[in-house]
């Protein structure tokens, strides 16, 4: 037996963002360069995460499971909002931030028996499995090479994770109701630094199309996570007229630590990946 269901708003968004972008965008488009001093960006992210996690209690060491495959809160494909800004106060310096956020729940019938943070949940169990993630993105970009038509630069980010994982029993093995309260929680804030650089080009210096790319690595052994982090991003921009804009890129992140913190012992194997489309304004 299995059910999930989705808290998503992406549709909503992206559909008022492209109506607001036609109703508001000037007739006639002047040619794009290849940094804004402002910019925001909203729309639908197409996401795929893919996780394994393994959570251990104070006496034992749990079981990596698998969050779609175990308890069915993969969701692969499904699409949730997303928002940022740049902001460049000084010709070779830009800053940027981020969001998006997705909860997704869901009942299934596990075929395997095993261990979360402290619990031990039995094969042909029904168990309700809920899951919280909150991105947070912050970076800072300097220009070092800053063209008419194209610019290049190294890049300092942090994307902030606010990871939220519950797992109750609702049949036991046998089908009857669960009597004893069993519930495994995971609650971590996980900051993944990266180090890389960034890249903006405008075709023939006078196009509306822009393209970009950003990418990054860090290893972390601090605080209470030791592991590594990865991160690329290639995306391409269409402005039909001078403010507005349309976006899609592909990003991606894997985060792979092993975590010892007051909410989360354990490891931890993350792919954040997907597709944004979203429309864009500017100047």
């Amino acid at each position: 037996m299995q059910s999930t269901h989705r808290v998503s708003v992406a549709g909503r968004p992206l559909q008022l963002a492209l109506a607001f972008a036609f109703a508001a965008a000037p007739l006639a488009a002047q040619a794009v360069t290849p940094l804004d001093t402002f910019s925001a960006r909203f729309g639908g992210y197409i996401k795929q995460f893919d996780t394994q996690l393994r959570a251990d209690s104070q006496t034992q060491q749990g079981t990596e499971i698998d969050l779609d495959k175990d308890l069915g809160l993969g969701g692969q494909g499904n699409a949730i909002a997303f928002v940022n800004a740049t902001w460049r106060p000084l010709d070779n310096h830009e800053f940027g931030i981020g969001y998006y956020q997705d909860d997704t729940s869901a009942t299934r019938r596990t075929t395997r028996t095993f261990e979360f943070d402290g619990n031990t949940y039995q094969a042909n169990s029904t168990l309700h499995a809920e899951n919280a993630i909150d991105t947070y993105e912050a970076y800072y970009v300097w220009w070092a090479a800053n063209n008419p038509n194209w610019a290049l630069g190294p890049r300092v980010g942090l994307t902030w994770y606010r990871i939220d994982l519950t797992v109750d029993v609702q049949l036991d093995a046998n089908g009857n109701t669960a009597t004893n309260s069993q519930r495994g929680e995971v609650s971590a804030d996980l900051p993944v630094p990266t180090l890389g650089g960034s890249w903006r080009y405008v075709p023939g210096g006078n196009s509306d199309w822009r393209f970009g790319a950003d990418g990054g690595w860090f290893s972390l052994n601090s605080s209470g996570i030791d592991g590594d982090v990865y991160f690329a991003r290639v995306g391409v921009e269409w402005f039909p007229w001078e403010r507005w804009g349309f976006s899609a890129d592909y990003t991606s992140r894997r985060v792979k630590i092993d975590a010892d913190k007051s909410g989360f012992t354990g490891n931890l194997n993350f792919k954040d990946s997907g597709v944004r489309l979203g429309a864009v304004y500017r100047f």
